[in-house]
């Protein structure tokens, strides 16, 4: 199975991450403007990017200013089942955040294709984050 992780200093409070990846307001700013958040554990979240790709994922764990955990239940075929893991730590003043795609069947190139993605929408999160102003999909 094959896992795609990213790890990022960011320059902010933890709970300032944890509100960026829990709330739409958050979201919004950094990853895709087409979004409806859920609050509780078992809610949906649902991502859309233009007519190109629907996702919803089950929000299965929330601690609050550490941890973020999504499995994805409708969306692309290689992500069907997929989990999404936001670890935050703090450490010296700013934030270390782990960021994590797991259970992929296998490594394909779409596999390859969403790990660079993940890796731009990973620095528009910290750039959100750290000056207000992230790069998020804008429907066209």
């Amino acid at each position: 199975m094959g896992t795609i992780k990213h790890v990022l200093i960011i320059k902010s409070p933890p709970e300032k991450i944890y509100l960026a990846i829990t709330t739409k307001e958050g979201v919004v700013n950094w990853w895709t403007q087409q979004t409806e958040i859920g609050n509780n554990i078992g809610e949906i979240n649902v991502f859309d990017f233009g007519g190109k790709y629907h996702n919803e994922m089950k929000i299965i764990n929330l601690v609050p200013d550490k941890r973020v955990e999504w499995e994805c239940i409708v969306g692309d075929k290689e992500w069907m089942g997929t989990k999404f893991i936001f670890e935050i730590e703090e450490k010296d003043g700013s934030a270390i955040l782990k960021f994590t795609h797991a259970d992929w069947r296998e490594e394909t190139e779409f596999f390859a294709s969403c790990n660079y993605q993940w890796g731009y929408y990973m620095t528009s999160l910290k750039q959100y984050c750290e000056t207000g102003i992230g790069s998020p999909f804008r429907k066209e």
